[in-house]
């Protein structure tokens, strides 16, 4: 990681952390398994779009190895937020996902910012490692995955 000074976010109201209390999800201080599990999609058609045990586990793998210090090394005021996350079979054939969507197997998703945080730029520079990282110009968000077993291809591609 890079070199820097840390700074801190705001501490928790007492609501904020009553909450997180009752939603004891948090995979890691930014991210919690509720973000990667909703869908408008799902909710409209009535899907039960909870990740099997295996794939909770390579979402919190994602988070801890991916996400969570790209995050940090990108240096994203703002944050960065999930708008697609875990999709079960169903939900990836409605949302026209491609056959063998990493999404399916909690090792994928799709990330956006605001204000002028370059994403790709600094996974590039962060030696991070991660399977695929799609970059959408026209929609302005990026695919990230990493592949909880197995070889990573480190594969680049912008549409």
């Amino acid at each position: 990681m890079k070199n820097k000074e840390f700074t801190f976010e705001k501490p928790l109201t007492v609501k904020q952390q009553a909450w997180r209390c009752k939603h004891p999800d948090w995979i890691s201080d930014h991210f919690y398994m509720g973000e990667f599990i909703y869908s408008a999609v799902a909710v409209e058609q009535g899907l039960n779009n909870t990740p099997p045990p295996e794939a909770q586990k390579a979402i919190r793998n994602l988070v801890r190895k991916l996400l969570e210090p790209l995050r940090e090394y990108a240096d994203c005021p703002m944050g960065m937020h999930i708008s697609s996350g875990y999709r079960s079979e169903e939900l990836n054939r409605l949302v026209r996902g491609v056959v063998n969507s990493q999404h399916m197997t909690g090792e994928a998703a799709d990330i956006y910012t605001f204000g002028s945080c370059r994403l790709l730029e600094a996974l590039q520079k962060s030696r991070l490692n991660f399977d695929q990282a799609i970059y959408y110009r026209r929609r302005e968000f990026i695919h990230l995955s990493l592949k909880l077993t197995g070889k990573n291809r480190r594969q680049v591609i912008i549409k």
